[in-house]
């Protein structure tokens, strides 16, 4: 059985580390903790690994946020990978730091990467693991908050809850959504 696990975020070092890049610095460890390595691909960075006989496919869209869509539908196809065996990593401004939540299907909620894989690959029947940045910004600077750094403090506990979604991933894959959603939602 084979996945697809996405994780969203912006290409180029001025994107690097911040709350909208959460879902490449997620996969970026899943990827690591596999021992495996990314390589440039069509329209994303690809990378193959395996964890307990399942081979799970990386993707980091090189297509920008907005165009998320495009990479998700194209790999989906190339792999032959079903929207049921499909993971976004994806940040939340609804939840609060660091709380995570695992949802087979959903709206969008706004967010653009999630609207543009609604709008190519046709639905929202597809499981999101949402992590949360919080909405700690000023009335208007949304933007800002989002394509800005973590605080220090926030930067302090990264590590630690980077490893509990590359957890939640690991399961997704082996036990199913299902459960993990039971063990693992806050």
């Amino acid at each position: 059985m084979k996945f697809l696990i996405v994780g969203l975020g912006n290409i180029g070092a001025e994107y690097a580390s911040t709350r909208h890049n959460i879902g490449f610095d997620i996969a970026d460890g899943l990827v690591a903790a596999l021992e495996g390595n990314f390589e440039f691909g069509r329209l994303a960075y690809h990378a193959e690994v395996s964890h307990k006989g399942k081979k799970i496919h990386v993707i980091k869209p090189t297509t920008y946020m907005n165009l998320s869509g495009k990479a998700v539908n194209y790999w989906m196809k190339e792999l032959k990978i079903a929207p049921e065996n499909v993971l976004v990593l994806v940040d939340d401004l609804a939840l609060p730091f660091g709380k995570m939540r695992l949802k087979l299907k959903g709206s969008s909620a706004g967010h653009n990467g999630l609207k543009s894989i609604e709008e190519v690959c046709g639905g929202q029947n597809y499981a999101r693991l949402r992590f949360g940045i919080g909405d700690d910004f000023p009335k208007g600077r949304q933007v800002d908050f989002v394509l800005g750094k973590f605080d220090k403090n926030e930067q302090k506990d990264l590590p630690v809850l980077i490893n509990r979604a590359i957890t939640i991933v690991k399961s997704f894959a082996t036990i199913g959504p299902a459960m993990t959603m039971t063990q693992f939602n806050q």
